[in-house]
C-alpha cells in the first residue's frame, strides 16, 4: 500500500510538471514553472513580480478584429489628407507620406527617413504581420513564414512611434494656427483613432500564447 501511494504521488507530480512550462523572467532572468492561465489572468515572476505573460479574454477573435480595424484606419489615415492650410487664398494639404516628403524637400533627408519609417513603414509592417499571423492561427492555415514574422514583429513593436508623430502634429497645429487657416482632414481623425486601435491591438497580441499554438499544431 505504501509503495502504491508513492507511485500515485510520483505520477501526479509528473502530470503536474508536464502541464507546466519553464519560463525565464524578462526582468530578472529567473527560471520558473508556470501552468496554463485561464482567460483574463496574468502570470507574474515569483522573484521580482515582473509580468511574464497574460491570457487575454476573447482568444484570437479579439486581436484579429482589432488588427483588421487597425489596418482599415491605417489605410484611411494614409489616403486622406491630415490637414489643409489656407494661406493668402492658396490651399495645400498633406498626408503622412507628404509630411516626410516635405522634410526631404527642405534638405533634411535623415529626418524625412525617420518620420517615414516610424510613422508609415514600421506600423504597416507590424499591422500586416499581426494580421497574417492571427489569421493563420485562427483559421488553421499552414502558410509559410509565420514563425519568422512572429520573431520579427516582437522586435519591431518599439519602433512604431505614431504617438510621437501625433505629438508633433499637435505642436505644428498650435504654431500654424496664428499664421494660416488650418482645416483638419479626415486623415487626422483616422490617425487619432488609429493610435488607440494600434495600442489596443498590441495589448491583445500575446506572443507567448501564439508560440504555444504554433507548437501545438505540429
Amino acid at each position: 500500500m505504501i509503495m502504491d501511494s508513492i507511485v500515485l504521488q510520483s505520477n501526479s507530480i509528473m502530470q503536474n510538471s508536464t502541464n507546466q512550462e519553464l519560463i525565464a523572467c524578462h526582468e530578472c532572468d529567473a527560471l520558473q514553472r508556470v501552468g496554463r492561465l485561464p482567460p483574463g489572468c496574468v502570470a507574474h515572476c515569483i522573484c521580482c513580480g515582473g509580468r511574464l505573460y497574460s491570457n487575454p479574454k476573447g482568444g484570437l477573435d479579439t486581436p484579429l478584429a482589432l488588427s483588421i480595424s487597425t489596418l482599415i484606419l491605417f489605410l484611411v489615415a494614409n489616403v486622406y489628407p491630415l490637414m489643409t492650410l489656407n494661406v493668402a487664398g492658396q490651399s495645400k494639404d498633406t498626408t503622412l507620406t507628404g509630411a516626410a516628403w516635405a522634410f526631404y524637400q527642405a534638405h533634411m533627408p535623415e529626418l524625412a527617413a525617420v518620420v517615414w519609417l516610424t510613422s508609415v513603414v514600421t506600423p504597416a509592417l507590424i499591422i500586416c504581420s499581426n494580421l497574417y499571423i492571427l489569421a493563420c492561427l485562427r483559421f488553421r492555415l499552414r502558410l509559410p513564414g509565420v514563425r519568422t514574422l512572429l520573431v520579427w514583429v516582437t522586435r519591431l513593436q518599439p519602433w512604431g512611434m505614431m504617438d510621437v508623430f501625433m505629438l508633433g502634429i499637435l505642436v505644428s497645429l498650435v504654431k500654424l494656427s496664428g499664421m494660416a487657416e488650418v482645416k483638419l482632414g479626415a486623415g487626422l481623425y483616422a490617425f487619432i483613432a488609429l493610435i488607440f486601435f494600434f495600442t489596443a491591438s498590441a495589448a491583445r497580441f500575446e506572443p507567448h500564447l501564439l508560440w504555444q499554438r504554433l507548437g501545438a499544431r505540429k
